[in-house]
């Protein structure tokens, strides 16, 4: 049987969660329903495109970079490399990789042993952290759904028709996706702020550098908010990930049947 693959509620992501539970975002109010919420973000164009797209027979698309393979081995293969590129994104986001996981090879910017506590409130260098595994992801999973897409489209036509459809809404919601996460590193930086407001408020001295070697030792102010940072970038990449996770769910229910 086939493992199943990461599923979170489309009304309650893990990202959501996450930033909730830090107390950085609001997430009271009514929800809208998902038709109601791609009423919104659609244009007309966009649904012009999904009705061909679900109408019309499926036409050739993006090469797939998925190795070629027996059909019965086909969701085998894109879960695979599914996993594969999970791993290597969790990895660089984690620390666990290496120096060669993720593209961007940036390091943690943890302060030096005698860095002044007036200067930590500067963000800046963990925003530009942040904004660096998010070109990671968008780079790594774009290029997988792709090539999922195209194992569906060679599998049957409806799988066809899906990848079709999927194609468009990927292009119709990629400006609000890029727009919604891109507030997320702005969002955390009310964490960094409130964890450095508790060091400063608990220190008789803040001009003291005596204990920045101590930042990123385990409770340390900063050792706790990098492990924020990670849990966010972790369900964040989730969320990214979802999309390519239902595509192969689609390939494995029609190789089984």
């Amino acid at each position: 049987m086939a493992q199943a693959l990461p599923r979170t509620q489309f009304n309650s992501p893990k990202l959501v969660r996450v930033l909730a539970g830090l107390g950085v975002a609001d997430v009271s109010g009514a929800r809208q329903s998902v038709a109601e919420m791609l009423g919104d973000w659609l244009a007309f164009g966009d649904a012009l495109s999904l009705y061909s797209a679900l109408n019309a027979a499926p036409a050739g698309g993006v090469e797939s970079r998925l190795p070629a393979v027996a059909n019965a081995d086909a969701a085998k293969v894109a879960r695979a490399e599914f996993e594969r590129a999970q791993g290597v994104l969790a990895a660089a986001i984690t620390g666990s990789g290496g120096a060669r996981a993720g593209r961007s090879r940036v390091e943690w910017p943890a302060p030096g042993p005698h860095a002044s506590l007036k200067a930590a409130p500067d963000y800046a260098p963990y925003h530009q952290y942040h904004l660096a595994h998010q070109r990671d992801m968008t780079s790594a999973v774009t290029a997988l759904r792709a090539s999922v897409r195209a194992a569906l489209s060679a599998r049957s036509p409806a799988l066809g028709r899906l990848a079709a459809l999927d194609a468009v809404l990927e292009q119709a919601l990629a400006p609000r996706e890029r727009a919604l996460l891109a507030t997320v590193p702005a969002l955390l930086a009310k964490r960094y702020e409130q964890l450095y407001a508790e060091l400063e408020a608990a220190r008789e001295d803040a001009d003291d550098a005596g204990d920045a070697g101590r930042w990123m030792q385990p409770g340390g102010w900063l050792a706790k908010f990098r492990g924020d940072m990670q849990d966010v970038l972790l369900a964040e990449l989730a969320l990214r990930l979802q999309p390519v996770a239902a595509l192969i769910a689609a390939l494995d229910s029609e190789v089984t049947r």
